[in-house]
Order: structure tokens, then C-alpha cells, then sequence
């Protein structure tokens, strides 16, 4: 079995892979609402790049919590054989307010 460990170079596309984050939501109505996310394995674009799908909940802050669906941008090659993809999405809106997330993912094994 070949196994890719999280520091080696992986030149192309590979296409099982995931990406995780950890960030914050915007501070909207005096509070934030920080959001672990994983996203689904690549979603190849007609470019020849691919880019990811997600969905889940913010962890509950000041009595609620928000959903949200998304896609990534494109594959960023960030070097060492890895890419990254920037993310930049809104939640859906509760108690009178809705957040916006946006950032960078943790880098996955690819330079494609």
C-alpha cells in the first residue's frame, strides 16, 4: 500500500483528499461563532481543477447556532507538493443576524 504522509511532496492531482479548518465567524450582534469544518472529497471543474463542498453548523454562541452551504474556490498551490482553496461564505440567518466566513483551508496533499 503507498501511503502520502502530510509532509511529502505530491506532484498532480489527488483525488481523494479532504480539507479541514478551524476559524471565526464576522462579530455581528456582539458575538462570533467559531466553525470546524471538513469539506467532501474534490469536485473536479471543467478547467481541470477541482474545488470542495461543504455544509454544517457553527458551534452554538449567545443562545444559537447558524447553518451554511458552500464551494471553495480553486486549488492554490502553496508549495512542498500542496494546495490550499480560500473560502469565503455567509450563514443562514438566525436570531436576526446571519455571519460571514472566510479564509483559507489547512493545506492537502497536491500541487493540482
Amino acid at each position: 500500500m503507498n501511503r502520502v504522509g502530510k509532509d511529502d511532496f505530491v506532484p498532480g492531482f489527488v483525488p481523494s483528499h479532504n480539507h479541514g479548518s478551524v476559524d471565526y465567524t464576522s462579530v455581528n450582534d456582539g458575538h462570533v461563532h467559531q466553525c470546524l469544518d471538513v469539506t467532501s472529497p474534490p469536485i473536479q471543474t471543467q478547467d481541470g481543477n477541482h474545488i470542495h463542498y461543504t455544509e454544517g453548523y457553527v458551534l452554538f454562541e449567545d443562545g444559537h447556532t447558524h447553518h451554511y452551504q458552500a464551494y471553495s474556490g480553486p486549488a492554490i498551490p502553496v508549495g512542498n507538493g500542496m494546495h490550499v482553496h480560500h473560502y469565503d461564505f455567509y450563514t443562514t440567518e438566525n436570531d436576526g443576524h446571519r455571519h460571514r466566513v472566510r479564509g483559507v483551508d489547512q493545506p492537502a496533499p497536491g500541487n493540482k
